[in-house]
């Protein structure tokens, strides 16, 4: 994920758009790859990154990859989203890219079913790579569904807790609270009002918070969003009940939502260097890793501390795990040189060299279990909470689904209305929940 960008508001609005793409891919295109990779040929690769130092980046890869390889010539794309990549994809055509890269990792289980990327196991097979030896458990089951591998994984993500450490000390708290409960104190200690307002605000918590969606909270609780049979598991595992109730708690005793949502009505925008963290209007902060260079470029005024996110009261011994994402590289099922695209694909995801230095380029966390040991990492010494929160054996990631995202959809809409106080009932606003998220799975599997 860039530097610079989130994409998860982004993610849940390109839901629509990806739907029309799975079904206009599938089946369109021929999975044969009969060019020969050590001919001189041009692809084309698409990627969303923007930032200067981003598309630098890149273009430094590329002129490694091109070293290594040149006989191919790479032509790079970038600021593609993927309303763009659907787009391109449904088209087919000479025109479209040969390999694709996106930062939506929830919306896999989408490609790979749909046949909107190509399925790259025979590639895999035939480098024989060990999958197993190369990704961490997380990732590896980010970018495959049911079966199917579609994606490899380019670099991650990694959620912890960002705070402010001259506020810490002030208030005489020593360490970052690796409990839930101790959170809630903490924030409540750091949480100065003023007026109907607040001067500074200990954590933000609401579900339209930047970041705090339902899926970096339930990160923290042991879970499982689908039962064996693939039905939504909601309503039945204690632990999302729990994580909705802490939430709300937190809301109720921060301040009550509606005042909360007025103050955060005077948050700067999330990623520009008037954010809310940067700014001291909250202490405390739940976000990736990419928040630490953005902060320290911001020259907020205060010491930053970095943390894993506390986790429930009684899982204090998993303290250090975390969510993960990141962004993801495949073929396009289109392209007509499969062979030479998947050479870039292999060399981006699984050479050391080029993970280690992409990851210094653009403050990522490295994907591959070389990578994250390697000493050519060059990266702000607090950056190591990230890394170990990527190896840490109980992070976790919401699982792929055939409509994508839309489940987590559905469960930050229910977010809204409970935190909000339009439903009261909270198991039976799950179990009314977890019915609609089974009725979509359905019908998106018809």
């Amino acid at each position: 994920m860039p530097a610079f960008r989130r994409r998860a508001a982004a993610a849940f609005a390109a839901t629509t758009s990806i739907a029309l793409f799975a079904t206009a891919c599938t089946g369109q295109s021929s999975t044969g790859a009969d060019d020969d990779a050590s001919a001189n040929t041009t692809i084309t690769f698409w990627h969303g990154w923007t930032a200067p130092s981003e598309v630098k980046a890149i273009e430094d890869n590329i002129a490694r990859f091109e070293k290594k390889h040149p006989n191919i010539t790479v032509k790079v794309v970038g600021g593609i989203n993927d309303d763009k990549l659907n787009q391109a994809l449904r088209a087919g055509g000479s025109k479209g890219p040969d390999v694709i890269s996106s930062f939506t990792t929830a919306n896999v289980g989408k490609f790979c079913s749909s046949g909107a990327f190509a399925d790259l196991g025979r590639f895999i097979e035939k480098d024989g790579i060990d999958l197993e030896k190369t990704f961490s458990k997380v990732l590896r089951e980010y970018t495959e569904f049911e079966g199917t591998r579609c994606a490899m994984p380019l670099l991650s993500d990694a959620y912890g807790l960002y705070y402010n450490k001259d506020e810490f000390e002030k208030h005489g708290i020593e360490a970052p609270p690796k409990t839930w409960s101790e959170f809630l104190k903490v924030a409540k200690k750091l949480t100065k009002t003023k007026g109907d307002g607040y001067e500074t605000l200990g954590f933000m918590p609401n579900y339209h918070g930047y970041e705090t969606v339902v899926s970096h909270y339930i990160s923290q609780w042991n879970h499982a969003y689908f039962d064996a049979d693939g039905k939504s598991n909601v309503a039945k595992d204690p632990a999302f009940k729990e994580m909705y109730a802490f939430q709300k708690k937190m809301v109720d005793e921060l301040g009550g939502f509606e005042k909360l949502e007025k103050y955060r009505t005077t948050f700067g925008d999330e990623w520009a260097a008037e954010h809310p963290f940067h700014e001291g209007q909250v202490s405390m902060q739940l976000d990736g890793e990419w928040r630490l260079g953005m902060a320290e470029a911001a020259d907020p005024g205060f010491e930053i501390g970095v943390a894993p996110l506390p986790v429930a009261d009684d899982e204090v011994d998993e303290y250090g795990k975390g969510y993960l994402s990141g962004t993801i590289m495949g073929i396009s099922p289109h392209s007509k040189k499969k062979n030479a695209a998947w050479e870039l694909v292999k060399y981006m995801t699984t050479d050391t060299e080029a993970v280690v230095q992409f990851a210094n380029g653009i403050k990522n966390v490295p994907s591959t279990l070389a990578a994250l040991d390697s000493p050519d990492l060059k990266l702000d010494p607090r950056f190591k909470t990230f890394l170990d929160i990527a190896k840490h054996p109980k992070s976790n990631t919401s699982p792929g689904a055939v409509d994508g995202i839309g489940y987590q959809n559905t469960l930050q809409d229910f977010g809204y209305r409970y935190e909000s106080g339009k439903v009261k009932d909270l198991q039976a606003g799950l179990e009314e929940t977890a019915k609609q998220i089974d009725t979509d799975l359905a019908k998106v599997s018809r």
